[in-house]
């Protein structure tokens, strides 16, 4: 496969013979876009104005072997890049999914007429490939520059209700506010029959993508769409939090703010995506936890495990990843642990169980951190993260020791059964405790001997 100056080389290449054969290639969407923006971008996308399949396919043919995977809708490639080459084509909407369009290629279509049916201003714009002349008919570099996201038209808009987390997505990643009109359209649309897959992916780049990923879900709100896919997240509005600990407000405000602090720690996350859906999930549980007691204080006591079944429940609406989901409710359930433990200085003992439970040590410290720094104005506390990670290194370190495994206490007469795996647990919490293997294995089979 090419390199991306390998493909836009090629691309260029595909401009300079479509020119010849009586054609025009242009750059289109994310292309143009980024790079008004200085934004890095791996993909080309030309469209080809001015022959027909046949001609164009010819065209390729001569540069490699063409993979036609979207002959019919007129999309075409060439198998050693990565470069996707279309023509122009019209759409009918005869259904309410998003497959359900009669597509017909166009080759003598006019730019305005092929940019009508783009989603957004700011991805409807065209750079010819050869010249570099921009071709921007609806005002898509004002509204980049302005920091507007603004729909193109009002008829096709609403053809693809996805476009409503596209606008939303785009508005978080290019950190701009949604046009009047495009947030009162965007209202009125029914967005129930998308599938999850395609929510998943709007969501996957506003939270890998955008610096704050919390208007993503500001955007939808006011949109009055955080409902269909993200009630567990919506039921967050509104409940309150001890403002002695959380003067930042309820626990959807905190969330967000959580979640910005976490997208400026996700390069240093393991598994980004996952560390993010912690992020956005660890407190669903408060909707249901929180408290106002007697003296009025107000408490969330155990909402870390009543949040496990609302965060599996918004997990699975969205994917069916079963690593991603045990991953994220794992983080959920352990997330208040770190933060205790390094103000109180816990003992070794306590920050290797902690590690131990935890899927992913190195994100759940980090989780720990971005939680804490979720509010207004509070700086965080480098030692504590210092800490954390000295007891990760000793943590580590323990694992490599000698430990009591299963076959030993099966060689020492134990058998399987329902209390076996609470001798192994035992085991492993005196190895913590840092007693060697043999002690560990005496001490168990002690206390097996007189049924502790």
């Amino acid at each position: 496969m090419n390199t991306y100056e390998q493909d836009l080389a090629l691309s260029r290449e595909i401009a300079r013979r479509v020119a010849d054969a009586g054609g025009r290639a242009m750059y289109v969407g994310g292309m143009v876009r980024d790079s008004l923006t200085g934004t890095p971008c791996k993909d080309i996308d030309l469209e080809v104005y001015g022959l027909t399949p046949t001609a164009l396919r010819d065209v390729l043919a001569g540069l490699g072997e063409v993979s036609a995977y979207g002959a019919s809708f007129g999309v075409y490639g060439l198998r050693h890049s990565a470069i996707d080459i279309a023509m122009p084509r019209r759409e009918r909407c005869v259904g309410i999914k998003h497959t359900d369009f009669e597509v017909s290629v166009d080759p003598d279509m006019s730019f305005e007429d092929a940019t009508r049916r783009r989603d957004l201003t700011i991805n409807a714009m065209m750079r010819d490939a050869l010249t570099g002349d921009l071709i921007d008919l609806w005002g898509g570099q004002r509204d980049l520059a302005d920091r507007v996201v603004r729909h193109v038209s009002d008829e096709t808009f609403p053809e693809d209700a996805l476009r409503v987390f596209r606008a939303a997505q785009f508005a978080a990643r290019l950190e701009s506010t949604v046009a009047p009109e495009t947030m009162a359209l965007c209202r009125r649309m029914d967005v129930s029959d998308i599938s999850h897959e395609r929510v998943f992916d709007e969501l996957c780049k506003a939270l890998l993508k955008a610096k704050k990923p919390s208007v993503f879900f500001r955007v939808l709100l006011e949109m009055d769409h955080l409902k269909e896919f993200f009630p567990e997240l919506q039921a967050c509005a509104g409940v309150r939090q001890n403002p002695v600990y959380h003067p930042e407000g309820d626990v959807f405000e905190h969330t967000l703010l959580v979640l910005d602090s976490a997208a400026a720690l996700r390069e240093r996350a393991q598994w980004p995506l996952a560390f993010m859906l912690s992020a956005l999930f660890h407190d669903l549980g408060k909707a249901v936890a929180t408290q106002v007691q007697p003296d009025g204080k107000i408490t969330a006591y155990g909402h870390e495990v009543q949040g496990l079944p609302l965060c599996e429940a918004a997990l699975r609406r969205l994917t069916s990843q079963a690593k991603l989901i045990e991953y994220v409710k794992n983080m959920m359930w352990l997330h208040m642990r770190p933060n205790m433990l390094a103000a109180a200085r816990s003992k070794k003992k306590k920050t290797r169980q902690l590690f131990d439970l935890s899927v992913c040590p190195e994100d759940l410290i980090l989780l720990s951190r971005a939680d804490a720094t979720g509010k207004l104005d509070a700086p965080y506390d480098e030692a504590n993260e210092a800490f954390l990670r000295e007891r990760l290194d000793d943590y580590r370190e323990v694992m490599k020791r000698p430990m009591v495994t299963g076959r030993d206490l099966i060689d020492a007469g134990l058998r399987p059964g329902p209390a076996f795996s609470k001798r192994l647990a035992r085991a492993r919490e005196l190895h913590f405790a840092g007693l060697e293997k043999e002690r560990a294995l005496k001490q168990v089979l002690a206390e097996a001997r007189h049924g502790e």
